[in-house]
């Protein structure tokens, strides 16, 4: 069955139900502090864009069933043999693709159409390796790329063999057609993005830089239809959150298991740890979150409009998350406006009956722009206090750009309203990482830009299905993103692809 999409905010027509008293109640309370007032405006915005396959789109469908049947599970990766699979597609449309492979089993496929002029080039990138999966939660084998009810499943299929397969398609049209672009279009499908980019896009960008240096960069998270309150929306990726792994240590008196004391440092790791799971961190609001949040809230109706901009105001934006939001949602939107932390592994006693006398905690830390791993680390001592030891083990910054504003935007904007004018293209941060982390470093504006819709009437929640149980993605709806991403290349590079 589909996964259900829970609207951000009430997606009925009244809040005049006992369900929602309480958010009656939240938006009671703040509004008159900030001169609003409750208004029966609650429109909906129908979307509906005509599906248009061609041999491009076509040939993507096909090219992602193929990549999805390598397992490319990460770890290991063993992404070696759908790079080579990737060459060749290559080498047969005529290009010359460069093969590196840092480590056994872990492939990386480079190459290079030459344009006319010296403007920056173009990079279009995806990661061929996937995260595990857990079969018995999963409908249908995640390796076999079956298609039902007018789903394609496979692990990959959002996160994202689907925008290796349309970029490579686009890639040989490109070839096979004849034409020269106006800049260098690289084309790049690397490995090890789950695990942190060491044997991809960090190898490519400090061993050979010269392969993949780039202007401007198309890859993931973004592009994909976000339906809220009856409006759709297309996040488009221009930042990211940083990482920071940080080990929490505390200490306390040893002994027998047989004989426990008010002094064990499990006791209060356990407490540091139930702290965390209960307590959000200081707000910080970034530039690219402020005017996701508000552009957000001009097209929805009221109260959802004035409400949601309160979510900025740090006053008022514990109560807002915890009454207006479900739990999943206030999990994501909390993400974007502060640091957080996940503690992910344990390390105690080496032995059954020995109360250690020092346990830690590994966490997984991610840090706004603006924010660095020794600012999450005195947010944590000011929540928890000092009893406890922090150790940065690694941290990679975040990643965010002055404006999103730019050419490539602009065409990207540009695209989706021509193909869905009631649809809402949206500048937005994502909590993880991707491998623009270690391309922006090259010096490229890097886009989440890997377009795909899904059926208003599935229900069906983007976040839901990346990194989960039976991802998929939409037939129709992938082809019609090939067709959009054709497009933007078309229009930022000189060509012409499509009829």
């Amino acid at each position: 069955m589909p996964l259900k999409d829970e609207p951000v905010f009430n997606p009925d027509h009244t809040l005049d139900t006992p369900q929602y008293a309480d958010i009656k109640e939240a938006i009671a309370g703040v509004a008159p502090r900030h001169g609003l007032r409750e208004t029966d405006d609650y429109g909906v915005i129908a979307v509906s864009a005509p599906v248009t396959t061609n041999p491009i789109s076509k040939r993507a469908l096909e090219h992602l069933r193929a990549l999805l049947k390598f397992e490319t599970v990460n770890p290991p990766g063993n992404e070696t043999p759908a790079a080579r699979w990737v060459e060749q597609r290559l080498l047969a449309a005529g290009l010359e693709p460069v093969f590196l492979e840092p480590a056994e089993g872990r492939g990386n496929v480079v190459c290079r159409i030459a344009g006319a002029t010296d403007e920056p080039p173009l990079l279009l990138t995806g990661h061929l390796d996937v995260v595990p999966v857990d079969l018995e939660h999963w409908d249908v084998p995640p390796f076999e790329a079956q298609i039902k009810n007018g789903y394609l499943y496979g692990r990959g299929t959002i996160d994202m063999k689907n925008h290796v397969a349309s970029c490579l398609s686009i890639v040989e049209a490109i070839a096979q057609s004849g034409q020269t672009p106006r800049r260098d279009i690289i084309f790049a499908a690397v490995a090890d993005e789950e695990e942190g980019c060491a044997y991809g896009s960090r190898y490519l960008v400090e061993e050979h830089p010269e392969l993949v240096r780039a202007g401007w960069m198309i890859g993931e998270v973004g592009g994909h239809s976000m339906d809220v309150n009856g409006v759709r929306y297309y996040p488009v990726q221009i930042a990211e959150k940083g990482t920071a792994l940080i080990r929490m240590t505390a200490k306390g008196e040893p002994g027998h298991g047989s004989a426990p004391h008010g002094q064990m440092a499990m006791t209060r790791l356990g407490e540091a740890l139930a702290k965390l799971g209960n307590n959000r961190l200081p707000q910080h609001n970034t530039p690219v979150v402020e005017a996701f949040i508000r552009k957000l809230a001009a097209h929805q109706p009221m109260p959802q409009r004035a409400v949601m901009p309160l979510l900025l105001k740090p006053a008022l934006a514990e109560v807002l998350l915890t009454k207006l939001l479900s739990s999943s949602q206030a999990r994501s939107m909390g993400a974007l406006l502060s640091n957080t932390v996940s503690a992910t592994l344990l390390q105690g006693s080496v032995k059954f009956n020995i109360i250690p006398g020092e346990v830690s905690a590994t966490l997984d830390g991610r840090t706004l722009p603006g924010q660095t791993g020794q600012d999450l680390v005195r947010e944590l001592r000011e929540l928890l206090g000092d009893d406890l030891s922090f150790e940065i083990l690694e941290e990679c910054p975040s990643l965010s750009q002055p404006r999103a504003e730019s050419p490539l935007f602009t065409a990207i904007c540009d695209t989706l309203k021509r193909h869905d004018p009631a649809g809402i293209p949206l500048p937005t941060l994502i909590p993880g990482f991707t491998d623009a982390q270690y391309f922006s470093r090259l010096g490229a504006r890097c886009y989440g830009f890997s377009p795909h819709r899904y059926p208003r009437e599935d229900n069906i929640r983007f976040m839901d299905l990346f990194h989960g149980h039976n991802e998929r993605i939409h037939v129709d709806g992938y082809q019609w993103g090939v067709q959009m991403l054709t497009e933007v290349i078309e229009r930022f590079c000189g060509l012409k692809l499509l009829p």
